[in-house]
């Protein structure tokens, strides 16, 4: 397993705990406290469509907080291709176990491969032309998992929170200007990253000169981001910082092809963690007597 892309475990723990707390409370599981206590089960987790694993440490986590005597053997690690029919991992234990669990891990599995799925579309798509970022768009209570998703499926990640960086966007200059901003950026915080969103030409070139450390350049057309590169490339032949250039607004899986070759650094959706549908798989269970 790459456990590079994997989540914190605290993430992780909590994020099942809650989960489990939704499906167990007030009385428990009711359909499986029928079964039979010394009735025992194996199974295959079983993937049903094309796309990339991830979700495996909270799966496991699943089962584990659920009744730890479930052994979970995975075949296939976090950021591996699926294909229709690949076995993703063997569950074997307590029958009534495995029923409690089965749907809470799959669903962690089924949207969290889905983002990752997605992630690597557009990763294959971009061609190594840029990276593919995601943002602060994702699901409250899951964003560190969503965002190991991404990583899953070889995309990158943008801030985490609110305290990672200071983000200047549209809203935040109503009341002063770009140069104002950063400068006061500097001031109060000067180990964080000024990240600048630009919708115009004239906003890439004021934020150039008032050195900002990144640039967001939202909405505009492939042809109008390929101009700012050149004036950042220009302004960095001059002396100046050359900016980490970042390219959002309106992309699809269709267009980022187009953004990705206009010699920007990365580009960033929302629609990553916030419309990848899950990726459907099951688990299919034999009984196994005592």
């Amino acid at each position: 397993m790459n456990t590079s892309v994997d989540p914190a475990f605290p993430d992780v723990e909590d994020a099942v705990r809650r989960a489990l707390a939704e499906d167990l409370t007030p009385l428990g599981d009711l359909s499986a406290a029928l079964v039979p206590p010394d009735c025992r089960a194996t199974g295959a987790i079983v993937a049903r469509r094309s796309g990339v694993l991830a979700g495996t440490p909270c799966a496991s986590e699943v089962f584990r907080q659920v009744d730890p005597s479930v052994d979970v053997a995975w075949r296939i690690g976090e950021g591996d291709r699926l294909e229709p029919g690949s076995v993703i991992a063997i569950v074997e234990g307590p029958l009534a176990s495995i029923l409690t669990a089965e749907r809470t891990a799959l669903n962690f599995l089924s949207h969290l491969s889905g983002i990752a799925s997605l992630v690597a579309r557009w990763v294959d798509a971009a061609a190594g032309g840029a990276f593919i970022w995601d943002t602060r768009k994702t699901t409250p209570g899951l964003r560190m998992l969503e965002k190991a998703a991404v990583r899953a499926g070889g995309g990158h990640n943008h801030r985490a929170s609110l305290s990672d960086r200071v983000m200047l966007k549209d809203n935040h200059l109503l009341g002063t200007d770009i140069t104002s901003a950063i400068a006061r950026s500097r001031e109060l915080w000067p180990d964080r990253i000024v990240h600048v969103e630009c919708d115009t030409i004239e906003q890439v070139s004021e934020a150039l000169s008032a050195g900002a450390d990144a640039l967001l350049l939202d909405n505009m057309e492939p042809d109008v981001v390929r101009e700012a590169v050149g004036i950042a490339r220009s302004f960095g032949e001059e002396g100046g910082k050359v900016p980490l250039l970042e390219a959002s607004g309106g992309i699809t899986l269709e267009t980022v092809a187009d953004y990705a070759a206009t010699g920007v650094d990365c580009v960033s959706s929302g629609s990553l963690t916030q419309a990848a549908p899950a990726l459907d798989m099951g688990l299919d269970l034999d009984r196994v007597d005592p």
